[in-house]
């Protein structure tokens, strides 16, 4: 197909104050098949700019006198171009008078697209107009191809920066909605099935969970789990009804993804009627392999899309099925409150919360064991947050159980818990805070390995920190001698893990005042004192949190 025949049918806006030119002009415009729009001033042809603007049907070029009585056509080509509603619009000029080099200039200064001067060949008329829109046409495709790659790009980086499946599939169909200008929802699943969705803002929040169900489930019946993308359009007696619009049966066009791990499918969802077509029948599938994939990069800027989440995807799998064996570790060898053993004289509360949902798990630890000498407790917690960090918590906690059963001495507990780690573990450090309680005199032996002092709430609301320190385990540091005190009957002897109040950006101090502040002011009771801490600092942590409280029975 010619450039004549794809530009037939263009509008061509004619200012000139002449009526016998604007004949002349638009006689040879209409015969080249233009739809021709005359004016007779520059005043004029901002009326019609302006209302054709708010219509949205700009026309596509300007012919413009140079000699117009209100202003110059120099002018009127400034103001069009100084405007950016207009200024994409391809103006040029035109004379019988200014035909020289300097009038050429300083149309081309103003801003003009080309300078035909007149009487002109009809052929020539037509050539000049067909070049000034061919131009624009390019620069517009440009410009939107750019702005495509722009949202793209920034699509993909919010992509990539998800912290979870959940937060993945919703920046992934906000991202789509941008592309697309239409409602999206993005399905996120998983080997197991399990499926995530996301949706954009543009669409309407469904109070029922049925229609996103039935999506996943259909796209686990079509998906490919091949490497690679592929799109499908499904017609809407098959797609749930109001998946796009609440109450509307749209057809759906469905960009599904996985990577090269075939772990995660994902799949981009919008409405099939405002989604680019590549000629596919309802329910055909075409291949969009990068091998024959000759059309430009951001062509189909959701199939991009929906690879950048599928790889995206596979690390977040990865880090959820490792962090799920985690947490069951922790869930299998840390004891629930029910499964405590017997501790003849001291009561005892324990509480074990994990971290929020898109951080790592922890080796935050506790343990309450008897021995020969009394009750000894311990919190402790592994330095960093994997499932290696998990896995070393479970070796402290057993080897802390085998080494009481001969050993109950604070100090000597805790070099022996160093020198193990050091044989088996050199690369990684831990904290743990032991005491050893009699419960018949109330003496306490305290040993602190870089963790957190207990805090003693005393009768009356007043509570204090232990003063007790000692070096990390797995550093090969000579251990203080435990502080020794006594527990009245009324006391309450508190010991948590940091995650309880470290807060990033927050002054480890200022936060463990706090504590010590809130504990002073929880009612009486085990229970009470725990879930009134866990009430003021327990919520979206980024850490585990372990804690222990006890006082005499």
């Amino acid at each position: 197909m010619n450039d004549d025949v794809k530009q037939s049918g263009t509008t061509v806006m004619v200012v000139d104050d002449a009526p016998s030119n604007r004949y002349a002009m638009g006689a040879v415009l209409r015969r080249a098949g233009h739809h021709v729009v005359p004016v007779a001033s520059a005043g004029e042809a901002l009326s019609e700019l302006d209302v054709r603007l708010r219509a949205g049907a700009l026309p596509d070029v300007a012919l413009v006198d140079v000699g117009l009585p209100d202003m110059s056509g120099f002018e009127l080509c400034r103001r069009v171009k100084s405007t950016p509603s207009t200024a994409a619009l391809p103006v040029v000029h035109f004379s019988a008078t200014a035909v020289d080099a300097k009038d050429r200039c300083r149309g081309l200064d103003a801003g003009a697209d080309a300078f035909l001067p007149v009487p002109a060949e009809p052929r020539e008329i037509q050539a000049v107009v067909h070049a000034a829109v061919r131009r624009a046409r390019r620069r517009t495709a440009a410009e939107a191809l750019a702005h495509r790659l722009t949202l793209l790009s920034q699509a993909i980086i919010t992509v990539q920066t998800a912290r979870c499946l959940g937060e993945l599939a919703d920046a992934a169909a906000a991202g789509a909605a941008r592309l697309t200008g239409t409602p999206a929802v993005v399905f996120v699943i998983g080997p197991d099935g399990e499926a995530h969705h996301g949706t954009s803002r543009s669409r309407l929040a469904l109070s029922d969970a049925g229609p996103h169900q039935a999506a996943a489930r259909l796209i686990t019946r079509i998906a490919d789990r091949r490497a690679g993308v592929h799109s499908t359009v499904v017609p809407a007696p098959l797609w749930p009804t109001g998946l796009f619009r609440p109450g509307v049966q749209d057809d759906a066009r469905l960009v599904l993804a996985s990577a090269q791990e075939g772990r995660a499918q994902v799949c981009i969802a919008t409405p099939a009627s405002a989604a680019p077509s590549r000629g596919a029948g309802s329910c055909a599938t075409s291949q969009d392999g990068p091998a024959d994939d000759r059309r430009p990069f951001a062509a189909f800027p959701a199939e991009r899309l929906a690879q950048a989440t599928a790889l995206a995807a596979e690390p977040l799998l990865m880090y959820q099925a490792e962090r799920d064996i985690a947490l069951t570790l922790q869930h299998s060898f840390l004891p629930q409150p029910h499964r405590l053993p017997h501790l003849p004289g001291v009561d005892l509360v324990v509480r074990y919360v994990p971290a929020s949902r898109q951080t790592e798990i922890g080796g935050d630890f506790y343990a309450a064991l008897p021995t020969r000498d009394g009750v000894l407790t311990a919190v402790g917690d592994v330095v960093g947050h994997s499932l290696e960090a998990a896995t070393v918590m479970v070796e402290i906690r057993h080897a802390l159980r085998a080494y009481c059963v001969e050993e109950s001495d604070p100090r000597a507990l805790a070099e022996r818990l160093d020198r193990m780690l050091l044989h088996y573990h050199p690369e990684v450090t831990a904290t743990v805070c032991l005491t050893l309680l009699d419960p018949g005199t109330g003496r306490a032996r305290i040993a602190n390995a870089g963790h957190i002092p207990p805090v003693i709430v005393r009768e009356g609301g007043r509570a204090e920190y232990v003063r007790v320190c000692g070096p990390l385990l797995g550093l090969a540091l000579d251990r203080p001698e435990p502080v020794e005190l006594v527990l009245h009957r009324e006391d309450r002897l508190l010991m948590v893990t940091d995650g309880l109040i470290e807060t990033r950006g927050v002054d480890l101090t200022t936060s463990m005042e706090q504590l010590r502040t809130a504990a002073a002011g929880a009612p009486p009771g085990l229970d009470a004192l725990c879930d009134t801490l866990l009430g003021c600092f327990g919520h979206d942590r980024e850490d585990d949190i372990a804690m222990l409280a006890l006082r005499l029975g």
